[in-house]
């Protein structure tokens, strides 16, 4: 430490982590200060400046379990400043695996703004608990849901995917609402929703 304080003060003294950082057009950045990645359990180079340094970029990359989606690969430094060599660490995480809306077992709603959406069907990347599932629900603008598109009607998602389809009992096809506003109603019990998207 002395050392590495003897070069930059704050080397002696720092300890890194990863943040999450984004942009929607790479000019206006949004940077959220609770850490992405946590230096993890304290074992000898660890928990000091550089460690977990991670390296520009996430790469997609095949699942290392067989049958499995593929994930997204993030590459940082271990041992940077204690070692005589540097150790090249990977975390993996679920495709579009950033950031989820959770509830609990006791459940928890989300409402979306409006929006215009083409495709013929609604796809969630989600996980839940073998108790825990997600309903959704299609309204207007007036908070109404949709004739046949209500709550009471979807079939409820439930397990681990990142691109799940969802039904309702009787109307699942969305071409007829394409073009017009909606705004999607999200029931969730037990689980993390990370993100939904139209398609054919």
């Amino acid at each position: 430490r002395e050392l590495r304080a003897s070069a930059v003060g704050r080397y002696g003294t720092a300890i890194t982590e990863g943040l999450l950082m984004a942009s929607r057009d790479g000019q206006r950045f949004e940077r959220w200060n609770e850490a992405f990645l946590r230096p993890g359990i304290e074992r000898p180079g660890t928990w000091h400046y550089g460690h977990q340094y991670i390296a520009w970029h996430v790469v997609e990359t095949a699942a290392s379990m067989p049958g499995a989606p593929p994930e997204l690969s993030l590459y940082a430094s271990e041992s940077y400043w204690t070692a005589p060599g540097s150790d090249l660490r990977r975390y993996t995480m679920r495709l579009d695996g950033f950031v989820s809306i959770h509830a609990s077992m006791r459940g928890g709603e989300l409402l979306t703004k409006p929006l215009l959406f083409s495709g013929n069907e609604l796809r969630l990347n989600f996980a839940s608990s073998a108790a825990g599932g997600i309903r959704v629900e299609l309204q207007d603008l007036q908070g109404q849901p949709l004739p046949g598109f209500a709550l009471a009607d979807c079939q409820e998602v439930f397990g681990d995917s990142i691109d799940r389809p969802v039904t309702w009992k009787d109307a699942s096809n969305l071409n007829q609402h394409v073009g017009s506003p909606v705004r999607l109603r999200f029931a969730i019990k037990d689980a993390d929703l990370y993100a939904f998207q139209f398609g054919e």
